[in-house]
């Protein structure tokens, strides 16, 4: 995560320090980022990181996340070479200096600009002459198979047609499928993949056949489209979307998965020449890891099982841990698979650390273990102030202040003092660079142009507003990109991201969801050009869309979700970092992590070195997939229909259906392992209970009389049994002086609810026994605040409940929850437990303004204003402590809040009460009486052999813990493999009977089950149910088009962050019709969960307006004007309610007015700027 100064405190950035220069004039170089044989120099990259706020977690980006192709462990390599000893930006020289090296550099950077000109110029003259190569090369191959025949094709032939040497693994996988094999090919990111399924398909075009070519997107559909005109020609390729096609009888189609799966479903055991995929010899299953994706992964699953066994599979994977399980899977459901694996990178992926100093390698030599520089004690010593770099000679050399000369070794933390979780968090903090910082670095060492991933939408926009004064072209190029964007305003004058123009014109630009399409294909192509130097994306932009970069930065490893905070998996990382490095372009790629509060370079190694993880199956039943493969004679059958027809339509038993769905790929692989893993586990589950056994009390009493002389034992087993009694005396006088305390805390705080709020420090032990201390300020009871959502954090705590603590003296004591705001800018809600100190002083009970409301109040209504997602700190039976991260708007607050060390005990409150101070008393008089015993033991003569008795039993006791984690990592294991979707099936299928869908025992479908059959979408038969209803067919087009929208709206959402949350409201027509189709919602939702099926059924009219306004014919300007919506949130709700609307008019049995207005608001809704091919 990187942090950026808050808005207050920006200040611009000078043009050229002591070179003002008029506008019409040419800087020698631009203001921000100079020569790489300067000194970098930037004024406003000076705030102090305290005051920096984050960017990279607030708000999850909610296009879909996809897995693309991440690199293998084996190519992580070491980078000292790249640096020398460490570098660190900073104030260095004089100011004379400093211009004699603007001066200097100014003409050299102009020459280095025009040389990177020169170099894109001729990469992408290289290119065209490579691809109209290919294309002749290929017109040429099908005209020679024409005239000579298939024999021609062999795999010399097929890597002809490039003018580059081919890979070996491309070679293997080439010729595995002229073999007639099926292939799986798993190799790391742009390396190359694509090149097979194109010789596959230049192989099937020759031989006059077809090849359908599947990938998860239409965004990279689309680009396959046009990839593969280019090579084959326009009459040569087609597009089949959701609700369009460009010619659908071409020898390559192009579409996403999704759709195969629906053409799939009427050819299940036909072969290819019976079924609807006749002619085709080949299927490019591309990005097939999706299979793992929760969300869509039975779509490749069922892909793969229902394709006909003549036709040949080509699985384009990313690396993954067990593509041998995939190969496996599908030779044995589909036929021979042969499989192809490459850990190689074309081009060498490296590992770098930003620290707000450095950037230095997070690897050493070998790269197998993290770079020692990076320890935390290194780090110590690079965060003085005291320390900074210079120039010798154009290298960068350490120097110290002369005081400090003396004393050279750096200082080594872990060797002096433990670090705290909250000491450790507030180095951590220090450290974090600015998102100027480590731009800086990446110039300096030539890693430009980048790919930069911030996890939220607000942050990328941030991002590049706060680099809006920085520069990155140079005149040339920001000239081309004014052109550009001029051209781009002409075509699409709506598309236009205002906010991001300025940015754009310093190359630098955002990327993710809330942005258009068009202005997002604007984006990539600009990038692709070398005219956008730095995009901030979100983690979807590695989703496979070829848009490459010499670096990728990950500013963060977690990212925000509705729990809390997640760690990235190796896989999403080797995903993002998997951008870095173009091929014949680049020699090395270069992934740089950051320091955040959270994580540093510990955590990044843990995460590289973690390994890869498997492909796990998600195969779940849909109400399409049991419609589908059961279905049978429809009620509504023709009499002309011939007797063939019949036979084809009759459905499937379900012991034939049972038979399809457990070729699954969790079956399979549950074959394999699951017998393997529940032997393991029961192995474990034996050894743990024989351990068990041998450190029970008996056990341990019989090995001490065995050991043990008899005076000996009798010795000391009356001194156990009398240390066992006054331990439980200790235990519960200590349980006691707890209570006393916090009553005694209850009390006093009961002071502070009006009033000034005072400063206070929190206190915790982590697992480790480890002191945590967080210095606050004091808000109030939880109970003050009023508000259920609070309320509902903690109402699964006893406290909450009503359930009251008890000391040994049956004295009644409920604890209350209380609210602070803690320095480091998070909430915490805590117990009297929790409380350390609370101190005299703290913020007055003042108004900022004159009028306004007193801060309690304001903080409060900050609170209740964040979305509430809290993390348990630490539990106990006195309450939870609970944390959430603050916003930018409690910022300022929290750097009130003073460090501990400059708070005096006289400032400290008086809370010990007399009965507090007797529980204290009578609790250290019994742990001494505890000591005094234990002193006694250890003097007696046998101890010597008991202590060997008891060290034993503590070390079988740490052996049943690593074997009790082994175990649940096994039973984790196996419920990611048990198969589920027989049972699921069997409980869609019995809603679809009481639904009057479809009949099970004689597999006859009704109309209301063909309809739904044949829809795409989440839940079907909802779907089916709304296109049916009568009530739709007094509406408008442009009603039925809001009805649709509120039918795809999921995961659409109003953005908090906007000035203004306006959105266009429904007609009272669409309301009425909603009302009426959630009572039938409700009824289909009893109806589910009476059979425990969980499939959504949505309907939300908040947005239904939006899709209205837009289908009556409103200008784009028009609607997004004030709006609360993002860009792209609209655009893809209104993508959604059209591919709903072009659905309707090729549904069976939907009524053709219906079906008429549906193609009316369709045609109207499918223009610029959301058209699907626009552009």
């Amino acid at each position: 995560m990187h942090c950026i100064a808050p808005r207050l405190l920006l200040l611009p950035l000078p043009t050229v320090s002591r070179h003002a220069l008029s506008p019409t004039q040419t800087p020698p170089l631009p203001p921000l980022l100079p020569s790489r044989a300067c000194k970098f120099h930037l004024a406003s990259a000076r705030s102090p990181s305290r005051a920096a706020a984050s960017v990279s977690g607030d708000d999850e980006d909610e296009e879909v996340d996809v897995d693309d192709d991440e690199d293998d462990e084996t190519t992580i390599r070491n980078v000292d070479d790249e640096y020398d000893d460490d570098f660190e930006d900073g104030d260095e020289g004089d100011e004379g200096d400093e211009e004699a090296v603007d001066e200097e550099s100014g003409g050299e950077y102009e020459e280095e600009a025009g040389e990177d000109e020169d170099k894109r110029e001729d990469t992408a003259a290289r290119r065209r002459d490579s691809e109209e190569y290919k294309s002749r090369r290929v017109a040429k191959l099908v005209a020679e198979v024409r005239e000579f025949g298939e024999d021609v094709i062999d795999y010399n032939e097929l890597a002809g047609i490039y003018d580059f040497p081919i890979d070996k693994f491309q070679r293997l996988a080439i010729q595995a499928f002229l073999r007639g094999s099926s292939v799986v090919v798993s190799a790391p990111t742009s390396s190359g993949k694509t090149l097979i399924a194109e010789a596959a398909a230049v192989a099937t075009v020759a031989r006059g056949r077809r090849l359908f070519y599947t990938t998860p997107l239409k965004a990279l559909s689309n680009q396959k489209f046009r990839d593969f005109r280019n090579t084959f020609g326009d009459h040569n390729v087609g597009l089949l979307t959701g609700d369009s096609a460009i010619n659908k009888d071409a020898q390559i189609l192009i579409m996403t998965t999704e759709i195969l799966r629906n053409m799939l479903y009427q050819s299940v055991g036909m072969t290819a020449s019976e079924g609807r995929l006749f002619q085709v010899d080949v299927i490019v299953l591309d990005e097939v890891h999706y299979l793992s994706d929760i969300s869509r992964g039975t779509v490749w699953e069922e892909t793969v099982i229902y394709c006909p066994k003549e036709v040949q599979l080509i699985c384009l994977s990313a690396t993954v841990a067990n593509p041998d399980e995939l190969a496996g899977w599908i030779s044995q459901i589909h036929g021979k698979t042969e499989l192809v694996t490459s850990n190689k990178r074309p081009v060498p992926l490296t590992w770098h650390f930003s620290k707000k100093y450095s950037l230095q390698p997070l690897l050493d030599g070998k790269g197998k273990k993290m770079n020692r520089k990076l320890r935390m004690s290194n780090s110590q010593n690079l965060a003085s102030p005291k320390s900074e770099f210079y120039y010798v000679k154009g290298k960068r050399r350490f120097r110290t202040n002369k005081i400090e000369q003396g004393n050279s070794r750096p200082l080594d933390i872990s060797k002096q003092v433990q670090l705290s979780k909250h000491e450790l968090s507030n180095m951590r903090r220090s450290q974090v660079p600015l998102i100027r910082d480590t731009l800086s670095q990446l110039w300096e060492n030539g890693m430009l142009p980048a790919i930069w991933f911030i996890f939220s939408r607000r942050g990328c926009d941030a991002a590049v507003e706060y680099l809006e004064d920085c520069r990155l072209l140079h005149d040339c190029e920001a000239s081309e990109v004014e052109l550009e964007l001029r051209r781009f305003k002409m075509q699409y004058p709506d598309a236009i991201r205002e906010s991001a123009v300025k940015g754009l014109m310093r190359g630098v630009a955002a990327h993710h969801a809330g942005c258009l399409p068009l202005w997002k294909s604007f984006i990539e192509e600009l990038f692709q050009r070398g005219l956008v130097k730095v995009v901030f994306a979100t983690e979807t932009l590695a989703a496979g869309i070829n848009m490459p970069a010499r670096t990728a930065v990950i500013s963060s490893l977690s990212k925000r979700i509705d729990a809390g905070r997640q760690l990235l998996t190796p896989n999403e990382l080797f995903q993002m970092a998997g951008r870095a490095g173009r091929r014949g372009i680049d020699t090395v790629g270069h992934a740089v992590l950051v320091q955040t509060p959270y994580e540093g370079p510990e955590e990044c190694c843990d995460i590289i070195f973690a390994g890869l993880e498997p492909l796990v199956s998600q195969f779940t039943a849909s109400y399409g997939m049991v419609l589908n493969l059961l279905a049978g004679s429809k009620v509504t059958h023709k009499q002309k229909e011939s007797d063939d027809v019949k036979d084809k339509h009759s459905g499937r038993t379900l012991e034939e259906a049972r038979k399809l769905v457990e070729q699954s790929f969790g079956n399979y692989v549950g074959s394999n392992v699951m017998v393997a893993a529940k032997e393991e586990t029961e192995r474990i589950r034996q050894e743990i209970q024989y351990l068990s056994s041998e450190i029970t009390d008996e056990s341990i009493d019989r090995k001490c009389r065995e050991e043990l002389s008899e005076e000996d034992y009798a010795e000391i087993s009356l001194l156990q049994k009398r240390l066992k009694e006054e331990k439980q005396i200790r235990n519960e006088l200590k349980k006691k002086m707890e209570l006393e305390r916090m009553a005694a805390w209850k009390n006093r705080l009961e002071e502070f609810e009006s009033g000034h709020l005072p400063f206070m420090c929190l206190q915790y032990k982590d697992k480790d026994s480890i002191q945590h201390t967080i210095p606050a300020v004091f808000i109030g009871n939880l109970n003050s605040f009023a508000d259920q959502k609070i309320m509902n954090m903690v109402e699964d705590d006893s406290l909450v409940s009503g359930k009251p603590k008890r000391d040994s003296g049956e004295q009644l004591y409920r604890p209350s929850y209380y609210v602070a705001l803690s320095s480091d800018n998070s909430w915490y809600l805590f117990t009297e437990k929790w409380i350390k100190t609370v101190y005299k002083t703290g913020l007055p009970a003042v108004p900022s303004v004159e009028g306004g409301t007193l801060p309690r109040e304001t903080l409060k209504q900050l609170l209740l204003r964040e979305e509430l997602v809290w993390d348990k700190v630490e539990k106990s039976e006195y309450g939870s402590l609970l944390s959430m991260e603050g916003s930018l708007d409690t910022w300022s607050w929290s750097l009130n809040v003073p460090v501990l060390n400059s708070l005096s005990e006289d400032n400290e409150v008086e809370r010990f009460s007399q009965e507090h101070q007797d529980a204290v008393e009578c609790y250290k008089q019994q742990r001494r009486k505890v000591s005094h015993l234990k002193k006694t033991i250890k003097a007696t003569r046998g101890f010597k052999e008991f202590q060997k008795i008891i060290d034993m039993r503590n070390f079988t006791k740490e052996k049943i813990e690593r074997l009790e984690a082994r175990s649940r990592r096994l039973t984790r294991r196996i419920r990611q493999i048990e198969p589920t979707g027989w049972k699921e099936f069997l409980q869609i299928s019995k809603v679809i009977q009481e639904a009057r869908a479809l009949d099970i025992n004689t597999q006859v479908i009704y109309p209301l089950g063909e309809t739904a059959a044949a829809i795409r979408g989440e839940n079907e038969l909802w779907l089916a149910m709304v296109l049916r209803n009568k009530v739709l067919l007094d509406l408008k087009p442009s009603q039925l088009a809001a009805v649709c929208g509120s039918l795809v709206s999921e995961g659409i959402k109003l953005r908090p962050w906007k000035n203004s949350s306006y959105v266009y409201e429904p007609s009272s027509v669409v309301t009425g019709v909603i009302s009426y189709l959630e009572e039938q919602r409700n009824s289909l939702i009893d109806l589910q969960e009476r059979h425990s099926v969980k499939i959504p059924c949505e309907i939300d009219a908040q947005f239904a307006g939006m899709v209205e306004a837009w289908a009556s014919g409103l200008t784009w300007r028009e609607i997004m004007m004030d709006s609360a919506m993002d860009d792209g949130d609209l655009a893809r709700l209104l993508r959604r309610s059209i591919d709903l609307l072009a659905q309707i008019p090729k549904l069976p049995d939907i009524d053709p007015v219906l079906q008429k207005n549906a193609q009316i608001a369709c045609s109207v809704m499918d223009r610029v700027p959301i058209s699907e091919l626009a552009g």
